[in-house]
C-alpha cells in the first residue's frame, strides 16, 4: 500500500506541477494526496453502493434518481465557472426541474478546487458531489478523486468529447488564439502562422502565460503535435529566440487587458473569446485563429466518495443537457453539445465556423504531452 501511494503521490506531483512553478499550495496538495487513496479505499460497501447507483443504465433509471434524491434533499458542485453568469443560473435552472433537491455551488479556480477536494478527502469528509473544471479532466484519466459514471445525454455528445470509461463528459468548449492591440498592429501585419512568429519584427513583442497547463504547455504541445517532435524542436529553437515575455502575475483575462493597455502587443494562446467580448465593449483587441488551432474541453466529474450519488447524476444530466448548455451559451462558454450554437458574436473564433483547422486536444493527451511540453519551456524559454 506505501508503494501505491507514493506512485499515486508521484502521478498529481506529475499533473499538478506542469506550468513550472510550485506553489506552497501545490506542496500542501502533493503531500496530503499520498493519502487520498486509503481514504476512499475505506469508504467501503456504501462506495460499491454508489457505484452501483452512478453506473445504472436500465429502463427505469431516472424514476430511481429523483426517488434517491427525494432521499438525499442536497448535492453540491465544485466550478471553475463565473458564478453570475453561468454557475448560479445552472444551479437556479437544476433546482426549478427538481425543487426537491438543494443544490449549492463553490466556485474557485481548477488548482484551488483539486487542493479542496484533496483536503476533504485527507479529512474523511468529502462534501463535493460534482466538480467540473478544465484541468479536472487531465486527474479523471489517472483515475484520481473521480467515480465512473454513466449518463444517456452523452449519446448527444462527438465521441471526442466523451470518455469511454466513463470518467469525465465535456462541459465546454475553449478554444486558444492570439490577442493582439489593434492600435499598434494593422491587419496586413499580422502574423498569419506559427511561422510568422519567427519574424524579427515580433521580437519582445510576443507574451504568454507561465504556470498554467493551459499557457505555455499547451501552445507548445499543439506544436508537437502539429508539426511532429523533429520539426517542432527545430521550430522551438527559432522560437526562443524571439525572448517571449513570460507573463505569469495574472489570469488569461489580465494578459489580455494588458494587451489592450498596450502593454504586449501580441499574447499567445489566450481564451480565443476573452480578446471579443472586450472588443464589443470598444477595447483596442481582436483574436487570431492559427492553424491550427488548438482546442480543450472543461470536464464533469462525479467525486468519490458522493454521499448523494441519486442528485449528483440528475445534476450531471442536467447540465450536459440541451437546458444546461444553452445556459453555458448564454454565458458567453461554447458548449460542448453541438446541437447548441454558441452565441452568434464569439462564432468567428469557433475554428469550424472560421475555416480552420482545430487540433483538439483531449484530457488524455494532455496528460500525455503536457509534463514533457512544460520541461521544453523551462530548457528553452525560461
Amino acid at each position: 500500500m506505501a508503494r501505491r501511494n507514493a506512485l499515486y503521490a508521484k502521478n498529481i506531483k506529475k499533473d499538478i506541477n506542469r506550468g513550472g512553478v510550485m506553489t506552497e499550495k501545490n506542496r500542501t496538495f502533493i503531500w496530503g494526496a499520498a493519502s487520498l487513496f486509503s481514504i476512499f479505499f475505506t469508504l467501503g460497501s456504501s462506495a460499491a453502493s454508489a457505484q452501483d447507483i452512478l453506473m445504472n443504465r436500465s429502463p427505469d433509471r431516472q424514476r430511481l434518481l429523483i426517488e434517491g434524491a427525494q432521499k438525499e434533499k442536497q448535492v453540491t458542485i465544485y466550478s471553475a465557472m463565473i458564478v453570475n453568469q453561468a454557475l448560479r443560473p445552472l444551479v437556479d435552472g437544476f433546482m426549478r426541474k427538481y425543487p426537491f433537491v438543494r443544490a449549492r455551488y463553490w466556485r474557485a479556480d481548477t488548482e484551488e478546487i483539486i487542493a479542496k477536494v484533496s483536503a476533504e478527502a485527507r479529512a474523511g469528509n468529502v462534501s463535493s458531489d460534482v466538480v467540473e473544471g478544465t484541468g479536472i479532466g487531465e486527474l479523471a484519466a489517472e483515475g484520481i478523486f473521480m467515480s465512473p459514471y454513466y449518463s444517456p445525454m452523452v449519446a448527444d455528445y462527438p465521441e471526442r468529447y466523451r470518455d469511454p470509461n466513463g470518467n469525465w463528459t465535456a462541459t465546454r468548449v475553449s478554444y486558444f488564439s492570439i490577442a493582439y492591440n489593434t492600435k499598434q498592429i494593422s491587419k496586413s501585419d499580422l502574423p498569419k502562422s506559427y511561422e510568422d512568429l519567427l519574424d524579427p519584427k515580433w521580437k519582445g513583442k510576443l507574451a504568454w502565460r507561465i504556470g498554467t497547463s493551459s499557457g505555455t504547455p499547451l501552445f507548445l504541445s499543439n506544436i508537437r503535435i502539429a508539426m511532429g517532435e523533429e520539426k517542432a524542436a527545430a521550430y522551438f529553437d527559432k522560437l526562443a529566440q524571439q525572448k517571449i515575455i513570460n507573463f505569469g502575475s495574472g489570469s488569461a483575462r489580465t494578459l489580455v487587458d494588458r494587451v489592450i493597455a498596450g502593454e504586449f502587443p501580441i499574447a499567445l494562446n489566450i481564451f480565443a473569446h476573452h480578446p471579443l467580448i472586450s472588443k464589443a465593449k470598444g477595447a483596442p483587441v481582436d483574436s487570431l485563429l492559427l492553424d491550427p488551432t488548438p482546442a480543450t474541453t472543461a470536464t464533469m466529474v462525479v467525486t468519490k466518495g458522493t454521499r448523494n450519488p441519486h442528485a449528483a447524476l440528475l445534476l450531471v444530466d442536467y447540465i450536459l443537457s440541451k437546458e444546461g448548455q444553452e445556459i453555458l451559451a448564454k454565458a458567453e462558454y461554447f458548449p460542448a453539445r453541438p446541437d447548441v450554437a454558441p452565441l452568434e458574436s464569439l462564432s468567428s473564433v469557433v475554428p469550424a465556423i472560421a475555416g480552420v483547422p482545430e487540433n483538439f486536444i483531449n484530457p488524455e493527451k494532455l496528460l500525455k504531452y503536457t509534463e514533457s511540453s512544460s520541461t521544453i519551456y523551462q530548457d528553452k524559454f525560461r
